[in-house]
């Protein structure tokens, strides 16, 4: 449903005026709760911005293939014959049935499960059964809609809208050369976790972006990071928050190792430890939940791996999820009530929060000028 700017409560020049961190107000509770903004942050946040998919292993072959959703809309990315990787609406053009229904797998050729339409992996149209008296068609038509698709640290992302998303070097830029002498490319997926959490998608990435939370919600996680060394940067598309590890008996490391824990705008995290990766992304299933999908990588999976540090590893980081969905959902409540509106900053300890909202207010600028428009 199209709605005017007139429509979307707080949606105005004045919400949408950037300020310094020491005298910024928090973005309008508005922007959490009402149902236009979940509308609004799928066209014009998820859809122009790269999301990631999965890891490249998962795509080693020709024909290789993962389906997945990118502010809703079902896409499937495919490994062609000549080793590149093509992404698409995972839309049949005959009536919108699926090209595959399950998250991975291998096919030749792309059939939709609904009646039989088949398309090569280069998304043109080659099979229409019982199409023989149907008048004015060509295939040539129907061919699968593509979407755009990248490789980068042995990782796969995906944008609905490239034409207006910054170009996806640019958002990545210095990353890779921070975090060297690793290569995330060479560590190994192990699994998929994924948790519904009752708040909305924004109110999950604020929680993420801070460690102002972090001794009351975290008291384990606390104990292994040298929070007096905690620090935040941020960047044109992305922040990363880093702290030295303590000594002692710290499931990650030794004080001589770092946690990296990078946000890349919307709703991407890299958390970079010795020896793992944990890639998180945020999916808004409705303006008052979303879903978050947690991908472990790991230098080494052997059985003894499994039953030691990673069994340890992920009970821990499902620990620090369960803190953290309660905490937001009571958040979520709490931004919906008569009692709250805006708030402010800590100047030390939330500065990747205020980055975020101001990149929220940018793509929200955005949506203003097109509704005006339309």
């Amino acid at each position: 449903m199209k709605r005017s700017p007139h429509q979307i409560p707080d949606l105005t020049t004045e919400h949408l005026e950037e300020e310094v961190l020491e005298r910024s107000k928090t973005i309008p509770s508005a922007w959490y709760v009402h149902p236009a903004y979940h509308e609004i942050d799928r066209k014009y946040v998820f859809a122009r911005s790269w999301q990631y998919v999965c890891s490249t292993a998962q795509l080693k072959s020709p024909g290789d293939y993962v389906t997945d959703q990118i502010g809703g809309n079902p896409i499937i990315i495919s490994r062609d014959k000549d080793g590149s990787l093509k992404a698409y609406y995972n839309v049949c053009k005959h009536r919108g049935g699926p090209l595959a229904m399950n998250s991975c797998g291998h096919s030749s050729v792309l059939q939709c499960k609904y009646h039989g339409w088949t398309y090569l992996l280069d998304g043109s149209l080659r099979g229409v059964p019982r199409f023989d008296r149907t008048e004015l068609f060509d295939k040539k038509d129907f061919g699968l809609t593509p979407v755009a698709v990248q490789e980068w640290q042995g990782l796969v992302f995906s944008c609905l809208d490239p034409e207006n998303a910054p170009a996806f070097e640019t958002v990545i830029e210095g990353i890779a050369g921070r975090i060297a002498p690793q290569d995330l490319s060479k560590l190994k997926f192990f699994k998929r976790d994924t948790y519904d959490v009752k708040a909305n998608w924004k109110v999950y990435v604020d929680n993420y972006l801070e460690g102002y939370h972090i001794p009351l919600v975290h008291p384990d996680l606390m104990s292994v990071l040298d929070f007096r060394s905690y620090q935040t940067e941020t960047y044109p598309y992305y922040s990363l928050q880093s702290s030295p590890l303590k000594d002692g008996d710290n499931i990650y490391g030794s004080s001589e190792d770092q946690a990296f824990y990078y946000f890349i705008f919307p709703n991407m995290m890299l958390n970079i430890l010795p020896g793992r990766l944990q890639v998180n992304r945020v999916d808004a299933s409705g303006e008052a939940s979303c879903n978050t999908v947690f991908d472990y990588y790991y230098d080494s999976i052997t059985e003894e791996d499994e039953a030691g540090r990673i069994k340890q590893d992920l009970a821990f980081s499902d620990q620090v999820q369960a803190e953290d969905i309660e905490i937001c959902e009571f958040v979520h409540r709490g931004l919906g009530s008569n009692a709250y509106d805006q708030g402010r900053f800590s100047f030390d300890l939330e500065g990747g929060v205020h980055h975020f909202q101001k990149c929220i207010k940018r793509s929200y600028r955005s949506a203003l000028n097109d509704l005006a428009a339309e």
